[in-house]
C-alpha cells in the first residue's frame, strides 16, 4: 500500500477551489498561497512518491536527461494537474500510462487529462525532460556545479528548477533516485543504495528513502568521489562523500560524526532516519545545507586554517540537528522556518558550550543586543520578510538563526530547563515524519509547561521589538547605529 504522508489540509482548503478549472479556460499557474513563496506548491493532490532518474554526460555545464514519475492521490476533482517546474525542456508527459496534453504557465507545468480526475483517485504522472545545471538569468538553480561534478542545493524554492513536483515542504513524499554517470564518477543520493548496475561505459546507482522527504531536501552528488563508510550509534550505517584525492586528509573530520550523533541523541532522542553522512563538495556556495541523510558542506570549511576546530564541529552539529528539526519535522509553511534554524542554531551553540567552553548565555546576550536590528532588517522570527525574487536563500537572515535561538533561550528561562527539555523531545517525537507549525509548537509548549504560553510567545515571535529577557533584566538591546550624515 502506498505511503500517504500527513498533509497541511487546512492550508489546502482555501486554495483547492481554484484547481477546479473549467475545461476550456486557459492554463494558469497555481500555488498554495504560502506567504513567502505564494507560487510554490499546488492544490488538488497529495504526492505519495517520486521516482527521479538523471543521466549525467560527464560535463557539468550540459543539461542532464531526466525522467520524473509522480504517484499521488487527488484531493479534489481535477480538470488539470499543475506541477512546479521551471527550468528544463519537456519532451513528453504521460498520465496513468497514456500520453497527455501539457503546457506551461508561469513556473508551472500544466497537464490536462482527457477526462477530469475524480477526488480521491490515484494518479501517476511521468515527465521526460532535461534538468539544466546552468542557472537561469536572474536567479539560482538547485544544481551546484562542483570542481568535479554536481550536487543539489534546492532550499528554499529551487527544487522545481531541477525536477517537476509539488515544491513545498508541506507535501512530503518517499523518493527513489537513479543516477547514471560515466565510469570514473560516483553518484550518491538521499537514503540507502538499493542497486548498482555497472555497464561497459556507465554505471547506474539507485537510492531509496525509508522516510518521507520534502522536495527542498533532495540531494544528488555526482563526482570523482570516495564514499567512506562506518557505523554510528545503534548500528546506524554512515556514509560520507568526499573528493577522492582528499579522503585521507578529511578523515579526522569524518570520524567525528558518530559521537556527534550520540550527543544529539542525549538531547532529543533517537536519530530519525535510516542513514547519515556528510557530503564535502569542492565548491564555494557561502552556505552549508541539511539535505536529508546527506548534509552538504563546502570542503573549504574543513581545510581553511582560519576556522577553529570548535567552530567547524559546531557547524557540523547544526546541520545534523536539522535532521530532527526541519527534516523529520518539516515546516508547515515557510514562515515556520524559525523552528528549523532556531533549533539547529540552539544545538550548535549548546554543543559549543559543552564541548568547547563557549558559554551559551554569552552568545544569547550578544544576540539580544542585536535582535531589534535583526527584526528591523528581516522581520520578527516567525514572520520573516519576503525574499527578493530569484534569491532562494533570501529568507535565511540572522532573525531566523540566532534571533530564533534567542526565543528558545527565553522559553527555557520562562518554563525552566526540565520542561524545556521535555518539550524538545516531545516535539520531534510527536511530529516525526510530518509537518508542524508555530501554533503547534506554542500549543505543545503550553501543554508541557502546564500553562497557556500564548501571551509569552506572541511578542517574541511577532513583535517589532525584542521583549525583556526572563531572568536577565540587565540585558538591553544595542542602541541603533547613528544615521549617516547627508552633509
Amino acid at each position: 500500500m502506498p505511503h500517504i504522508p500527513r498533509k497541511a489540509t487546512a492550508l489546502l482548503a482555501s486554495a483547492v477551489t481554484v484547481c477546479l478549472v473549467a475545461a476550456g479556460a486557459p492554463a494558469e499557474p497555481l500555488g498554495i498561497g504560502d506567504r513567502l513563496f505564494p507560487h510554490l506548491g499546488n492544490p488538488g493532490y497529495d504526492v505519495a512518491s517520486y521516482d527521479l532518474s538523471f543521466t549525467y554526460s560527464g560535463t557539468n555545464t550540459e543539461p542532464l536527461r531526466a525522467v520524473t514519475t509522480i504517484d499521488a492521490w487527488t484531493t479534489a476533482e481535477l480538470d488539470r494537474v499543475n506541477l512546479d517546474f521551471a527550468h528544463g525542456e519537456i519532451d513528453s508527459v504521460e498520465l496513468d500510462g497514456e500520453p497527455a496534453a501539457f503546457t506551461t504557465a508561469g513556473e508551472d507545468l500544466v497537464v490536462t487529462p482527457d477526462d477530469p480526475l475524480p477526488s480521491g483517485s490515484w494518479m501517476r504522472v511521468t515527465v521526460r525532460h532535461t534538468s539544466d545545471p546552468t542557472p537561469p538569468e536572474g536567479r539560482e538553480t538547485g544544481w551546484v556545479r562542483t570542481a568535479d561534478g554536481l550536487a543539489m542545493a534546492n532550499q528554499a524554492d529551487a527544487a522545481h528548477l531541477v525536477f517537476p513536483g509539488n515544491d513545498h515542504p508541506f507535501d512530503k513524499a518517499m523518493f527513489t533516485i537513479r543516477v547514471t554517470a560515466p565510469n570514473g564518477y560516483t553518484a550518491v543520493a538521499n537514503g540507502l543504495a538499493t542497486d548498482v548496475d555497472r555497464k561497459r561505459a556507465a554505471t547506474t546507482w539507485t537510492y531509496r528513502t525509508r522516510h518521507p522527504m520534502a522536495t527542498e531536501l533532495a540531494q544528488v552528488s555526482i563526482g570523482r568521489s570516495a564514499v567512506v563508510r562506518r557505523t554510528g550509534p545503534h548500528g546506524l550505517p554512515l556514509r560520507d562523500v568526499v573528493p577522492g584525492r582528499d579522503r585521507e586528509s578529511l578523515e579526522p573530520w569524518l570520524a567525528k560524526t558518530p559521537d556527534q550523533i550520540s550527543w544529539m541523541e542525549t538531547k532529543v532522542g533517537r536519530y530519525p532516519f535510516e542513514t547519515y553522512g556528510v557530503l564535502m563538495a569542492d565548491v564555494s556556495t557561502g552556505f552549508e545545507l541539511e539535505t536529508q541523510t546527506l548534509s552538504l558542506f563546502e570542503k573549504g570549511l574543513f581545510t581553511e586554517p582560519a576556522y577553529p576546530a570548535w567552530y567547524v564541529e559546531s557547524i557540523m552539529v547544526h546541520e545534523l540537528a536539522h535532521q530532527w528539526f526541519g527534516n523529520s519535522v518539516s515546516p508547515r509553511t515557510w514562515s515556520d522556518l524559525w523552528l528549523n534554524e532556531g533549533h539547529a542554531t540552539w544545538y550548535e551553540a549548546l554543543y559549543a558550550e559543552e564541548k568547547a567552553d563557549r558559554p551559551l548565555a554569552a552568545r544569547m546576550k550578544a544576540a539580544y543586543g542585536a535582535s531589534d536590528r535583526w527584526r528591523a532588517a528581516g522581520g520578527p522570527p516567525a514572520a520573516p520578510k519576503v525574499p527578493e525574487p530569484g534569491r532562494k536563500i533570501g529568507i535565511f537572515r540572522p532573525n531566523v538563526y540566532d534571533g530564533a535561538a534567542l526565543v528558545l533561550y527565553a522559553l527555557r528561562q520562562e518554563i525552566g530547563r526540565p520542561s524545556f527539555e521535555r518539550l524538545e523531545r516531545a516535539w520531534v517525537t510527536r511530529h516525526r515524519d510530518g509537518v508542524a507549525s508555530t501554533d503547534e509548537f506554542v500549543a505543545l509548549a503550553s501543554e508541557i509547561s502546564g500553562r497557556d504560553l500564548t501571551a509569552f510567545f506572541h511578542p517574541w515571535l511577532y513583535g517589532e521589538k525584542t521583549p525583556p529577557m526572563p531572568g536577565h533584566p540587565d540585558w538591553k538591546p544595542a542602541a541603533p547605529a547613528p544615521a549617516a550624515s547627508t552633509g
